[in-house]
């Protein structure tokens, strides 16, 4: 007689039938003995019984020709139906030839590479890679630390996306700091290219929101006359701050030179035998040493301030450290005091005695 064909579920009724599968009932019975012992589940899962008690899962596949196997866990932690969809997905791997063993251990790696990476992990990386002066890495760092580091640093850097940097981003311009804002997403944009090229990061997440936000125009403030430098110069001296402070702000003008520029002048740079100023070119914007003849006001300011800092590395130290040179942040905030801030900014000094000078020749 001819054996009656079947269908695909006759045939898995009768493969069922003929490979009777695990109960949760089966597990629990089975006890240690003398050697390890397996029960099959199904389709190459199985509970593995060792002489010390524990109950492993285990999947055996075959890949390439070769047979392994594949922890899944331990019973009772691990039930029988988790354990089926475990051995699921190892064998959804098999399929791809991935060997499931590899393959944990590569997202073990993965995953403790990330931890590691994060974003403030490679924000210090970066920074350190830059010839920066010392108080510009310092005021960048700030930034990141007020701005960004709340809301990524902690997190691993491939897991950063394009939402998180817009959220910093909106939140930054809506408190009023759009230059801030533009300020952060340069940097952002700066790490993840470090990540990107040290394999640490597969995009920018920068790059797509690079034009959501209006571009930040700088608002210039327009040269003062001759008479404002006066007015500003009288009211900067009387104005009851801190005498060091009043001496840099009349040696950044005297000499026209940019606020960092005198606030970090050092006095291995003067020769105030012949008045000149060397400032190296690590401290100039163009990367060039530049030799400054001194006006005797600008001297007559440096005699005054040796007995007082002669000792010190700089000309105008830091009241709480010595050895670092104040900040120029002093100027804003006497600025702001007097009520000047809306109408100079001490960025401007340059270009109002460029324009000044331009008159009188």
């Amino acid at each position: 007689m001819d054996k009656p064909f079947l269908g695909v579920y006759d045939e898995c009724i009768l493969w069922k039938l003929s490979h009777p599968m695990l109960t949760d009932a089966h597990c629990r019975a089975a006890k240690a003995k003398d050697k390890l012992y397996r029960i099959n589940d199904a389709r190459g899962l199985y509970l593995e019984v060792k002489p010390n008690g524990v109950r492993a899962w285990r999947y055996r596949f075959k890949l390439c020709g070769k047979a392994s196997w594949f922890a899944l866990g331990d019973y009772p932690d691990l039930s029988l139906a988790n354990a089926r969809e475990k051995c699921d997905e190892a064998r959804k791997l098999v399929r791809q030839g991935i060997n499931p063993v590899q393959n944990r251990q590569l997202t073990k790696i993965k995953r403790e590479m990330d931890a590691s990476n994060t974003f403030e992990t490679i924000a210090q990386e970066w920074l350190a890679l830059k010839s920066w002066e010392p108080v510009t890495k310092s005021r960048r760092l700030g930034m990141l630390r007020r701005v960004v580091f709340p809301s990524i640093g902690k997190l691993p850097v491939r897991t950063i996306t394009s939402a998180h940097v817009l959220d910093i981003l909106n939140k930054t311009v809506k408190r009023g700091a759009p230059s801030v804002a533009a300020e952060a997403k340069r940097t952002m944009s700066g790490v993840f290219e470090l990540a990107v090229a040290t394999l640490r990061a597969d995009t920018d997440p920068v790059w797509p929101v690079r034009k959501a936000l209006p571009p930040n125009k700088t608002q210039h403030k327009a040269a003062l006359t001759s008479g404002q430098v006066g007015n500003l110069l009288n009211a900067f001296e009387s104005h009851g701050g801190h005498f060091q402070t009043q001496m840099a702000f009349r040696l950044m003008w005297l000499t026209l030179t940019r606020a960092n520029e005198s606030v970090q002048a050092r006095w291995d740079e003067f020769d105030l035998t012949n008045g000149l100023w060397k400032i190296p070119k690590e401290r100039m914007k163009a990367r060039r040493e530049h030799l400054l003849p001194l006006p005797r006001q600008a001297v007559s300011i440096l005699t005054t301030m040796q007995p007082i800092t002669g000792q010190s590395t700089y000309v105008f130290p830091n009241r709480d450290d010595r050895h670092k040179p104040m900040s120029d942040a002093a100027f804003r905030q006497a600025l702001k005091k007097l009520g000047w801030a809306t109408i100079y900014s001490p960025h401007g000094t340059r270009t109002t005695g460029s324009t000044r000078l331009k008159e009188a020749l």
